[in-house]
């Protein structure tokens, strides 16, 4: 018999951890980090709602940290398998994974200044930048299409899942032995768009007896890309015109790096003027290195571009600030620029100053181009509140705030219903993850008239189901 656990990602979209338990074998599908109220996501992240030591294998479906994030602190728990994914996650965990163990090393600090003050015990950091070193060791790359045995009776096939670079479906075909059957199972990850720019389009499937799929937009709709682009060459244009700042929080690691493209065909054309864009972020600065390491995950539109214009993360106008002095060098700049900094939910990191600096003044624009989970800065931007925190302190929200969705790396309701759809052998299960309840529970009604899926599920946090 399979049973499977989700214990994360469940109603809601951070926290990705999916363990499946198959002939005395365990294998964890992810392990991000859970990103919400400060309090539930260190408790949350601190303890692991199950046994490291007793996971024999991971298979890891990107980089993003909901995904991730958690890895080394299952390492610092014992946890001595193989982590297996694209070499481009790899080298993306390396980076993004020691930018996570410094933020939790500052933010522990942070909490234990403040304990000092009220005579309260110190506290531990969910792990460290030296937890993150030892975990790198137990990551184990292959390429797409390359199946391998992970344990007896349990190989993984990785397709692309066109969402970031190195992003992959997650097949498993397993021998269940106590049952003599074989069973597919397949891990959707985050799927990505169709026609989005420098990725691979997400691939299809053939059969699966089981899926589990993400929801994250399973009860909306985007613009298409091409909209989207407009929209940001208005946004820019608007923004100039009043003599503003644009300043755009966006996840270091895939959108950054779309923006940046973006942007330098938007000047390429004159469509806007060749205004100053800074990319402030030195995760980002060393995810774009690893973009350019990895060529065999780009589409056929990037590879053109990249022969007839050169370097598509370069331009005249483009800088890259990795100190905090260049940073901080941004508040004194009075003509119209763009700044792209992280984090993407506008949570932590050098977006806060910018927006500190600039929220205020309506000449400019807070651009929103990803998902905001709830309790995030973020979403309290896209909802327009008038007034929010910003370290600690009261910021009356008079900037502009636009929101184009159509850069998302994640399908849409209608997408993910066609990849669905697409799957010749349908699965007998399915089970939604990765989506507010709304989300998900939209898109469950959406696979059963559309698709003509029977039985999908709606998991809750920490609820097991037997196959």
């Amino acid at each position: 018999m399979i049973k499977i656990t989700f214990h994360g990602a469940a109603r809601t979209v951070t926290g990705s951890q999916h363990l499946i338990e198959v002939n005395d074998q365990r294998v964890l599908l992810d392990c991000g980090l859970y990103q919400g109220s400060r309090s539930e996501a260190l408790e949350r992240n601190r303890n692991l709602p199950f046994d490291a030591s007793k996971i024999h294998a991971m298979v890891l479906s990107h980089a993003h940290i909901d995904h991730s994030g958690n890895i080394p602190n299952l390492v610092k728990n014992g946890f001595r398998g193989d982590i297996v994914c694209t070499f481009a996650t790899r080298d993306l965990c390396s980076t993004m994974l020691m930018d996570s163990g410094y933020i939790q090393e500052r933010d522990a600090e942070f909490v234990n200044k403040k304990n000092a003050r009220r005579g309260e015990p110190p506290v531990e950091p969910t792990y460290t930048i030296d937890d993150v070193v030892r975990s790198l060791d137990y990551f184990s790359a292959i390429g797409y299409h390359r199946q391998r045995e992970i344990l007896p009776g349990i190989s993984v096939t990785l397709y692309d899942a066109g969402h970031m670079l190195g992003s992959s479906i997650v097949v498993l075909d397993i021998e269940d032995r106590d049952a003599g059957r074989d069973v597919r199972l397949v891990f959707s990850g985050d799927l990505g768009r169709a026609g989005i720019p420098i990725i691979r389009d997400p691939e299809t499937v053939d059969h699966a007896d089981v899926l589990i799929l993400e929801s994250t937009y399973g009860n909306r709709l985007h613009e298409t890309y091409e909209d989207s682009e407009k929209r940001l060459e208005q946004v820019v244009n608007q923004t100039y015109k009043r003599g503003g700042a644009l300043i755009i929080p966006s996840f270091a690691v895939g959108r950054t790096q779309q923006l940046v493209y973006t942007l330098n065909r938007l000047m390429l054309q004159r469509d806007i003027p060749p205004i100053p864009v800074f990319v402030d972020s030195p995760l980002a600065i060393n995810a774009t290195a690893v973009f350019r390491l990895h060529p065999e995950t780009y589409d056929a539109e990037i590879r053109q571009f990249m022969l007839e214009e050169g370097d598509p993360f370069g331009f005249d106008q483009l800088r890259y600030t990795r100190s905090v002095e260049q940073s901080k060098e941004l508040n004194f700049m009075r003509e119209p620029f763009i700044v792209i900094s992280a984090s993407g939910m506008a949570e932590s990191g050098r977006i806060l100053h910018h927006l500190k600096n600039r929220i205020e003044d309506p000449n400019n624009t807070v651009l929103i181009v990803g998902w905001q989970a709830e309790h995030t800065l973020g979403r309290r931007l896209v909802e327009r509140e008038s007034v929010v925190r910003i370290f600690g302190e009261e910021y009356n929200l008079r900037a502009n705030v636009e929101v184009i969705n159509g850069f998302s790396g994640h399908a849409d309701a209608n997408e993910l219903t066609a990849w669905a759809s697409a799957i010749t052998k349908q699965p007998r299960r399915t089970f939604l993850v990765h989506g507010e309840e709304e989300s998900a529970l939209a898109l469950a009604d959406k696979l059963r008239q559309e698709a003509g899926y029977e039985q999908v599920d709606v998991p809750t946090l920490h609820q097991s189901f037997t196959l």
